[in-house]
């Protein structure tokens, strides 16, 4: 039988700029009587992330210029939200009223830029908040330190919420990871009837992303971070190449 496990790490502090994530985890887990053991996996929400990092914006300092003006007439958006979201992106995917999909810096084409205003102090005078200049980077950074106070050897998942094309609503997956294998190919491998694998590939650490969000949440469950046992070892291969290269766009 194969099983995994999920547990939330609870009591988990509000988080500021400066604050030492892999502090307050231990910490946590301390709380808890949860031990981190070799092959664990441990997602955090990208809020938790981007807040440690002091990845803020405030409106009030932001002054739109004529595209971000334009845009904001047609999507009846704040023009200074709208000349934060073109700061992060490359380019402008599609736009309605209230909506702006963009092409994140980073290759991720989502709302907003990844954009935040709610459960953030402030939200509500005009502090916004951005995704991690680098997630990969700052997954790696935690999964080294964690592993150094801890004595395993560990994975470590950044996740956000994504919607999707053709589908509704969002789901977690995975913007930055470090110690396992983000992007399964299996195409050449064999399938159950001898029968090689042409097109079969997986966005593995986007899986684990989404199993967490189901215990992390959306609105106030207060649970940015989330333990996973179980999980077999495998080798690391960054988030970024669950990115599409845009050569391979499909759809425009």
């Amino acid at each position: 039988m194969t099983r995994i496990c999920l547990e939330t790490l609870d009591g988990f502090p509000l988080v500021e700029p400066g604050d030492d994530l892999v502090e307050l985890i231990c910490r946590s887990l301390e709380a808890g009587g949860q031990v981190l053991e070799d092959g664990c996996v441990l997602v955090l929400a990208q809020k938790i992330v981007s807040k440690a990092e002091g990845r803020y914006r405030n409106l009030s300092e932001i002054v739109p210029g004529d595209r971000a003006k334009l845009l904001a007439t047609e999507t009846a958006k704040d023009p200074r939200l709208v000349q934060a979201i073109l700061d992060e992106s490359t380019e402008v995917v599609r736009r309605r009223k209230g909506v702006l999909i963009v092409r994140h810096k980073r290759g991720w084409v989502m709302a907003q830029a990844g954009i935040d205003q709610s459960n953030i102090e402030g939200g509500d005078e005009g502090r916004i908040l951005l995704l991690p200049e680098d997630p990969d980077a700052s997954a790696l950074k935690l999964k080294t330190e964690l592993e150094r106070r801890s004595g395993v050897s560990l994975g470590v998942v950044i996740a956000d919420s994504f919607g999707r094309p053709f589908r509704n609503g969002t789901t977690g997956i995975a913007i930055g990871a470090a110690g396992l294998t983000s992007f399964l190919d299996k195409r050449g491998h064999r399938d159950l009837f001898g029968k090689t694998l042409q097109v079969s590939t997986i966005a593995h650490a986007d899986e684990i992303a989404s199993a967490a969000s189901i215990l992390m949440g959306q609105a106030d469950e207060g649970t940015p971070v989330v333990l996973i046992r179980g999980l077999s070892p495998s080798a690391h291969v960054d988030a970024s190449s669950l990115v599409r290269p845009i050569e391979d766009d499909m759809f425009r």
